[in-house]
């Protein structure tokens, strides 16, 4: 038998996962342990929950009595700092497991008996917007205790941020916690990926392409909802490879009120037959546009960007295509101009050859361009080749890469001080003295 075949020794083994139970109670304990091991990540996901920055206790299967039996919460938290005790009750789910109303409801009501801070739940699910929780639970529960959810993608996106870009201060901490990282990556640790659009996923899809969906429609606001999902998984996975938070962007009423964001969204589909979206990322030109057109089938993420404030109109193209350099051919510009209601558009590799495809008219000032990259959409429900949840994912990914990363907003040259060199005109001069201009009175952007 070749080494090839050979299990290395783990701080964390995927190896003797007998069932859904034990995957359970593994990720919990693996978890749990790293989080008290390494207080960088332990802070990390405790102090968004209000925790104090005090050293961090972990338990699992804490039992608990409650109307007459026994519960076991999966785990339970706790920072001490001063004379202030914060103290969490954990239910984890792995795999498909969902979680269950009445669970989290029992340990809401243990909670509240025990003085504790909040509960945290741990699963697969995503919820449409950051902030919600995947279930609804009954309000009066929530009066003196917090209700908190993390996925498994966003636990495992923040490990990889702080050992690959925020750092760990001890190495064998560091260990540690890219154990964690193996571990949660491999796919019998139980911590999958967003992996399935619905159950009514073909059906909805077939119904917009043939313009029988209705806002009534309870389909439409579950795949509006799963998108939304999908748009947060996909923030997470572009976040861990760049090493910062990415973040779907919406206004702040629909942050204030999602059911109105959903409303929106939902109206669209019916409407357009589009899902739309925006993702945050720091310091890029502008928020990614990400546009989903189910009767098309298509994937459209787009950039827009300020044009240059100086230069002639082929000047600011030209400026354009200087940062798409080795960007494909097939992105399509479009360039607006001031006070125009449309704007020219053309594909990158006729504006290379000819900048005047983006002008309609070159006496008019060329205020903003929005670069848009295009791509089939997968029609699979789950994983794989052809699916949409790939294809949406990697749509992002490499517009990010190949547009995203390459804009830099235009601004202005600083003034520079005239040298010894300059030419002063003397107004009594010759025509002919009086016409010498030294090339720092000469402005061209080209």
């Amino acid at each position: 038998m070749t080494e090839e075949t050979w299990n290395a020794a783990r701080l964390i083994p995927t190896s003797g996962i007998g069932g859904a139970q034990e995957q359970e109670r593994r990720a919990t304990s693996a978890l749990l342990a790293v989080m008290s091991a390494v207080r960088e990540f332990g802070r990390a996901l405790t102090a968004p929950l209000g925790a104090p920055a005090g050293n961090l206790e972990c338990f699992v299967e804490v039992p608990f009595e409650i109307d007459g039996r026994t519960v076991f919460p999966d785990g339970l938290l706790r920072a001490k700092r001063g004379s202030r005790t914060w103290t969490a009750l954990v239910e984890v789910k792995t795999g498909s497991n969902p979680l269950t109303k009445d669970q989290v409801e029992t340990y809401l009501d243990i909670a509240r008996e025990h003085g504790f801070d909040c509960v945290v739940t741990i699963s697969n699910e995503i919820p449409p917007s950051p902030g919600l929780h995947p279930l609804t639970v009954d309000k009066r529960k929530l009066r003196k205790v917090a209700l908190h959810h993390r996925s498994w993608t966003e636990i495992l996106t923040q490990a990889v941020l702080q050992k690959e870009f925020r750092g760990v201060a001890d190495p064998d901490q560091a260990w540690i916690l890219g154990e964690l990282i193996r571990y949660l990556e491999h796919p019998r640790s139980g911590a999958m990926s967003f992996d399935d659009m619905g159950g009514s996923w073909v059906k909805t899809r077939e119904a917009v392409a043939a313009g029988t969906l209705r806002a009534n429609d309870t389909h439409a606001s579950e795949l509006v909802s799963r998108f939304d999902a999908l748009i947060r998984y996909a923030c997470l996975s572009l976040g861990r490879q760049l090493g910062t938070e990415v973040t779907p962007q919406q206004s702040r009423q629909e942050v204030a009120d999602p059911q109105l964001r959903l409303d929106r969204a939902r109206a669209l589909l019916v409407n357009e037959g589009i899902l739309r979206a925006q993702l945050r990322i720091p310091a890029a030109v502008s928020p990614m546009r990400v546009e989903v057109n189910l009767r098309a089938s298509q994937i459209m993420c787009s950039f827009s960007l300020d044009a240059p404030g100086k230069g002639r109109p082929a000047t600011r193209v030209n400026w354009l295509t200087r940062q798409l350099k080795d960007a494909p051919d097939s992105l399509r510009l479009e360039s607006f101009a001031l006070r125009a209601r449309t704007g020219a558009a053309a594909l990158l590799k006729d504006v290379r050859e000819d900048p005047t495809r983006l002008i309609d008219d070159p006496s008019r000032e060329l205020k903003s361009f929005i670069v848009t990259a295009i791509y089939p959409m997968g029609a699979k429900r789950g994983r794989g080749r052809g699916s949409f949840i790939d294809s949406v994912v990697d749509a992002v990914e490499k517009t990010y890469g190949d547009v995203g990363q390459q804009l830099k907003a235009w601004s202005a040259a600083p003034p520079r001080l005239r040298s010894d060199d300059d030419v002063i005109i003397d107004p009594d001069a010759d025509d002919t003295a009086s016409t010498a201009l030294s090339s720092q009175d000469t402005v061209t952007n080209d």
